[in-house]
């Protein structure tokens, strides 16, 4: 059993990115399927499935590399809170990830969300994890 969640599914993604695989099948939980959306979203991922069909269920997700160069679409994706350390942020102080390249994904009281969306409904909270 893991203590941190969300790390194990950062590190799962990064894992497959370096290994150069298509698709990552990761244990599924509320937050990681909105994780998930956010990264399909903002074009991070190509696509995604989510499995019900067993007590926890499974996210599968294909990864989106670049077609000339084979590089994957995310450089770089770290874990900013975690259990030993919460970063809480208010809206003012919210985060610009690479100058307004990447995003931050932030767990608010309106849901998880990006920095830019959080900034923009003017609401603080959870910065879990930066991703360019």
């Amino acid at each position: 059993m893991y203590t941190d969640p969300i790390a194990d599914f950062l590190t799962r993604v990064r894992n497959a990115i370096s290994a150069g695989h298509r698709v990552v099948e990761i244990p599924a939980s509320n937050l990681k399927k909105e994780m998930t959306k956010i990264l399909f979203d903002q074009g991070y991922v190509l696509s995604y499935q989510f499995n019900d069909d067993k007590v926890q269920g499974t996210i599968k997700i294909a990864l989106k590399y670049d077609r000339d160069t084979k590089e994957s679409v995310i450089r770089k994706i770290q874990r900013i809170s975690t259990p030993g350390l919460r970063k809480y942020v208010g809206s003012k102080e919210m985060p610009r990830v690479l100058n307004g390249l990447g995003i931050a994904i932030v767990s608010t009281s309106k849901g998880v969300m990006t920095n830019k969306k959080a900034r923009l409904e003017n609401v603080g909270g959870e910065v879990l994890c930066y991703v360019y």
